[in-house]
């Protein structure tokens, strides 16, 4: 049984004859007529009752003909709502983007793009999950979500990734933080005042604390916090300092920033999984990302 079959019988049902239904598939009538008996025959059953021979005279479905109508028409209905919908996604007038983004870029740098990218592509719905890294690769791993943004260092041979941006991880205090008259501060520096910190599961937190263990420092962790308006306020007060990319701290905040010495670095790249190849809708955002960086 095949779709053609199904679409045989529906003409001839719907135009109560060989002929006309023949003319409609342009087929020649014996081809309909065969097409119709190799069905039979595969199923077992009559279809269609010939009273007159193969005339159109007298045609009429079996009861096992009517089931198998009914089936055939939502199977071609379905078959044709797919293949619209299909069509609808390869042209990016419907379809989904899911992506998981650090809390940090999810705030301040990707708001404007993804307002930009949904003007472009107003049929595309976007599902943005912000969260740490370590949700990222965990809902990337499970397929919750179809793009994460990680670090460099989170990329592993199961996934396919294009670097996005590079970030400078910033020291941000108070104006009245002893840390404001300086340049530059180390990492020893930075570690003798207390901190807020984000929580577990952010790449911030980890490569924090795994250079105190390399230092064999203890730092003072005074707040915890996922979020980021909080961590601000906290700073801005001078009640502690912390470490965010530069991008999240500006002029209105009124907050100080100043690089680590050395300096230190961040390659955030897209990533996907490389046995999920990327939707006609993801691949659409990603390449909207990397050209407007």
């Amino acid at each position: 049984m095949d779709i053609k079959q199904l679409n045989h019988l529906i003409a001839i049902c719907e135009t109560g004859s060989f002929t006309r239904a023949a003319k409609r598939l342009s087929l020649a009538q014996p081809a309909l007529s065969q097409s119709i008996k190799k069905l039979e025959q595969e199923l077992g059953v009559t279809l269609i009752g010939r009273s007159q021979g193969m005339n159109d005279k007298g045609i009429k479905l079996t009861a096992e003909g009517q089931v198998l109508l009914e089936h055939a028409r939502r199977i071609v209905n379905q078959l044709g709502q797919a293949k619209a919908q299909i069509q609808a996604m390869a042209d990016l007038r419907q379809g989904e983007v899911r992506v998981a983004v650090p809390g940090m870029l999810g705030s301040f740098y990707l708001p404007s793009r993804l307002m930009a990218f949904r003007h472009r592509y107003g049929g595309l719905k976007l599902s943005l999950f912000e969260g740490g890294t370590r949700d990222a690769l965990r809902m990337l791993e499970q397929e919750e979500v179809d793009i994460a943004i990680i670090t460099a260092k989170d990329l592993t041979p199961a996934l396919d990734s294009c670097l996005l941006l590079t970030e400078e991880m910033m020291v941000a205090m108070s104006h009245e933080h002893p840390l404001s008259d300086k340049s530059s501060i180390t990492i020893e520096e930075f570690f003798d005042h207390e901190l807020v910190i984000f929580k577990p599961g952010y790449f911030h937190r980890e490569w924090l604390l795994s250079q105190a263990r390399e230092l064999g420092i203890a730092p003072t962790i005074a707040f915890e916090t996922n979020l980021i308006n909080l961590i601000k306020q906290v700073v801005s007060q001078g009640f502690a300092i912390t470490s965010v990319l530069d991008m999240v701290i500006s002029a209105k905040d009124e907050i100080e920033k100043r690089p680590f010495y050395p300096r230190v670095f961040l390659d955030l790249h897209i990533a996907w999984k490389k046995k999920r190849p990327l939707g006609q809708a993801d691949k659409a955002f990603v390449e909207f990302l990397l050209a407007n960086k």
